[in-house]
């Protein structure tokens, strides 16, 4: 089976896991720990604990997001025997993943799953974002980026990538995995941008938030598994952004690269704002 293959199964696999009670979604860790390959719970319970001190230092209640629950299982012949279980939230298998053994592909696959759906999420539930007019998301999203590229930047640096012609490639490695291969060139040309034009400054919200994800999850695997060398990190920004275009695929969204450019820049959103806000004050 080729890796591309493997890493769709995964990914249909943790959402097959989900079940809904009241509305509300959870995993099951027994059956998420068989998902990513832990012979023994015993040893899964080790990663789960260790999720759930990086819950309380998160700041979250640990009891939101990790509930403690018994349930009776078949064992054969018409019996049956109870059994401890755990409950978990979105979050809670984020963080699992992210505490689990990066060597098994299951795993690696699943901290970019999860990381990408938990930013989603919160997306949708902030409903002061879910107010604001394309316009207005637009300019939020691209601080955002504008914020976790300089986060990158830093992390980069340290694992290599030193000078500014190694920044570029190392960019366009993580814009060819997105974008099917088109480096920023390709994507410029692409959109049918002028040669004055910045390819952030035309993209609508959609397209910022999976640039937004590329970003802060690259910055995130660079830092956590301590990636060094220029051609490592190149590497490693490539799959995460491949990743998150194969997600974008799962879920049946638009490709970037055929999402629409918009209108207007963010320079002009921004210069349209600050009048109406001049306009306002007189």
């Amino acid at each position: 089976m080729s890796n591309d293959l493997v890493e769709i199964t995964h990914h249909q696999t943790f959402e097959s896991l989900r079940q809904e009670e009241k509305g509300d979604e959870f995993w099951s860790a027994r059956k998420l720990a068989k998902a990513l390959e832990y012979n023994e719970y015993r040893n899964f319970l080790k990663v789960i604990g260790k999720a759930k001190e990086s819950c309380k230092n998160s700041g979250h209640n640990t009891v939101d997001h990790f509930v403690d629950i018994t349930e009776m299982i078949d064992i054969g012949k018409g019996g049956q025997r109870q059994v401890e279980d755990v409950k978990l939230s979105r979050y809670a298998c984020y963080l699992i993943v992210q505490n689990g053994d990066p060597a098994k592909p299951v795993i690696a696959n699943g901290q970019t799953y999860f990381a990408i759906q938990t930013r989603r999420q919160e997306l949708a539930d902030n409903r002061a974002f879910q107010q604001l007019k394309e316009g207005e998301k637009r300019l939020f999203l691209r601080n955002e980026l504008c914020e976790h590229n300089k986060l990158l930047v830093e992390t980069a640096q340290q694992a290599g990538v030193e000078t500014p012609l190694d920044f570029a490639v190392f960019q366009n490695h993580g814009y060819k995995g997105l974008y099917g291969g088109l480096d920023a060139k390709g994507i410029h040309q692409r959109k049918g941008l002028k040669k004055s034009q910045k390819i952030l400054n035309h993209m609508g919200s959609t397209e910022l938030a999976a640039n937004l994800f590329r970003t802060t999850q690259a910055e995130e695997k660079l830092r956590r598994d301590n990636i060094q060398g220029k051609n490592n990190a190149n590497e490693t920004h490539f799959e995460v952004g491949r990743k998150v275009r194969q997600t974008i695929e799962e879920l049946g969204g638009t490709m970037p690269e055929d999402l629409p450019v918009a209108e207007k820049s963010v320079d002009q959103l921004k210069k349209e704002i600050r009048k109406s806000s001049i306009e306002e004050i007189l």
